[in-house]
């Protein structure tokens, strides 16, 4: 009996031996009774696979990545994923590789690899996917050529873009208005009105205090740019009955003096939505609205951020009209783009667009392109927005329209005045003071010229190096001071601080700028005559708030004293190590 045992035993020992031997030596692949052979793990590569990438906005993350591996474990299992069929003898799997990224960084790298193709930032997909179509006409305008066929560019996920408005400032607007649809008209009324919020009922701060995202970067930034011309043109201009922007209407100045108002009530800027969504979710005291995809105010109103939002945010569609984001999957007509590739790029936007796909889709706040879904949770008034609305869309412009409104940003933008604040105390002897003075440099070296500046330095006193000016023309001055800083001396910290606003606070239209301080220290105050607790009113001007950005040098850094003053703007402290500086930069790209 043993003996018989022990046979059966080698037996399956051995098939095993061979199965793995013909597994090695078929890439992976095991036999089947028809058509082309199984992998034994069906969601890995197989060698003869037809290997296909896209590029995708970053909301699309959280239905992409299980898109891409089912789609890519159903070819593993001998099967096509759009119509179920098992795959013929011969035919050709296909692997789906992607990662998320900014649309427009990737709108960018894609015309660099048309026209410049041994730029350091260049990108090659297979599919582009960005959040909406500006970005594959932007491709075709700037490089001349027809990179996208943009009639074959095709929706996978709708999202409107809203204003993410706190839901009793939104019902003050609505009574004001005595019940009719609110829009960026009513939004400006409030920052024009003589006592601001007061005037609607809301206590506590009168301004307002709006944000959006970076127009060259993010799409509903363009999107809300845009959406800010158009309103502009209506009511600055007198073109009531226009139905697309023009060049003409962009370059008109009242319309650009129409949109320097909406972007008067800006706090700050940022790079990306993904930020805004954790800064908007602290309340109001911070912002009043912000622009953001419907799909990002479901997310915050299902608790997913940092910070609990401490009442509801509500998906205020504005009555002059918005516009839909897509999310088109668009394939290059480029030379890195094979027909093989093209087909498969054409399946796999099929499978996406697939009622299976689309349920997922839902599921994570976007509105599906199959039309035979019905619109469910999270579509709910609870969660703050109205599967009814938009009422009004606006007409996508064309292409040199786009371009000509993203050029005149930084006409219409809220510009900033910042001070450099530096300790040079003895306490940043050595590689300290090398490392601020190396992370000045850069800082100067991104400085958009149109931003003033001030640079103030500290040790037992506090020096003014450079009056508030024009970057552009105190910028070689700047820069001879920052390299001849020396440390030696006491720390008067909290005395440089204060003496920083009082700079930022005296400058000629100060009320009407962005205020920051860039703060570069060890955060050992030893001498000042201010105290920490004096500090705390600082940030809290009514008209227009100071952002304080710490940076941390050294481990004997007095963290919770740099903490402390960067929370004074809802800011937090930074490591001056080469990770902190990078993260510092990003940070200050997008507030400025």
């Amino acid at each position: 009996m043993l003996k018989k045992q022990r046979v059966q035993f080698l037996w399956i020992i051995g098939i095993a031996i061979v199965a793995i031997i013909a597994i090695r030596s078929t890439g992976n692949l095991l036999p089947s009774s028809a058509g082309v052979p199984f992998l034994a793990d069906p969601c890995a590569k197989a060698d003869d696979a037809l290997e296909i990438s896209i590029i995708y906005a970053p909301e699309m993350d959280v239905f992409m990545v299980p898109a891409m591996e089912k789609f890519n474990c159903t070819f593993g299992e001998g099967v096509n994923p759009v119509s179920g069929a098992q795959l013929a003898e011969g035919e050709q799997r296909v692997y789906v590789t992607g990662h998320p990224a900014s649309s427009g960084v990737v709108h960018q790298g894609i015309i660099n690899a048309v026209i410049a193709p041994t730029n350091a930032n260049v990108e090659r997909p297979t599919i582009f996917a960005p959040s909406v179509s500006h970005w594959p006409a932007l491709v075709n305008f700037q490089t001349g050529q027809t990179v996208f066929a943009l009639d074959e560019c095709r929706p996978t996920a709708l999202a409107p873009v809203v204003i993410a408005i706190w839901e009793s400032r939104l019902a003050a607007l609505q009574k004001a208005n005595q019940g009719q649809p609110v829009g960026w008209e009513d939004l400006l009324a409030v920052l024009t009105a003589p006592n601001g919020w007061a005037d609607y009922g809301i206590g506590g701060r009168q301004t307002v205090y709006y944000g959006h995202t970076n127009p060259y970067v993010s799409s509903t930034g363009l999107s809300t740019l845009l959406a800010e011309f158009y309103a502009s043109a209506r009511y600055q201009a007198g073109a009531d009955n226009f139905r697309r922007l023009t060049p003409e209407l962009v370059q008109d100045q009242k319309v650009q003096a129409g949109v320097r108002q909406f972007e008067a009530m800006i706090k700050h800027y940022s790079e990306r939505t993904t930020e805004f969504k954790e800064y908007i979710a602290q309340g109001p005291d911070y912002l009043d609205f912000v622009a953001l995809e419907e799909n990002d105010l479901i997310y915050i109103n299902q608790g997913k951020t940092e910070y609990k939002p401490p009442e509801k945010l509500v998906a205020l569609y504005p009555k002059e009209g918005t516009f839909w984001h897509e999310h088109p999957f668009c394939i290059p007509n480029t030379d890195w783009v094979s027909a093989q590739q093209r087909t498969a790029a054409t399946l796999f936007t099929d499978y996406v667009r697939s009622s299976a796909v689309q349920s997922t889709v839902m599921d994570a706040g976007f509105r599906p392109v199959d039309l035979n879904i019905k619109l469910a949770y999270p579509f709910v008034a609870e969660l703050g927005v109205d599967p009814l609305q938009p009422a009004t869309t606006l007409a996508v412009p064309s292409a040199d329209v786009v371009a000509a409104v993203q050029t005149s940003w930084q006409y219409v933008k809220k510009q900033a005045d910042i001070a450099l604040v530096i300790d040079v105390s003895g306490s940043m002897d050595g590689d300290k003071m090398e490392e601020a003075r190396t992370a000045a440099q850069r800082f100067l070296d991104l400085l958009p010229p149109e931003n003033r500046i001030a640079l103030i330095t500290f040790n037992d006193s506090v020096m003014l190096n450079n009056e508030l000016a024009p970057f552009e023309q105190v910028e070689a001055r700047l820069r001879e001071r920052v390299a001849d800083m020396r440390a030696d001396g006491g720390t008067a910290l909290y005395d440089a601080v204060a003496s920083a606003n009082e700079v930022l606070t005296q400058g000629e239209g100060a009320d009407s700028r962005i205020r920051a301080i860039v703060l570069l220290s060890d955060g050992q105050d030893t001498v000042s005559e201010t105290s920490l607790r004096e500090l705390t009113q600082l940030a809290r001007g009514e008209q227009n708030p100071l952002l304080i950005f710490a940076v941390a040098y050294g481990s004997d850094a007095d963290i919770s004293a740099l903490n402390t003053i960067a929370r004074l703007s809802s800011t937090k402290v930074i490591s001056g190590d080469e990770n902190g500086i990078r993260q510092l930069f990003e940070l200050l790209s997008s507030y400025f």
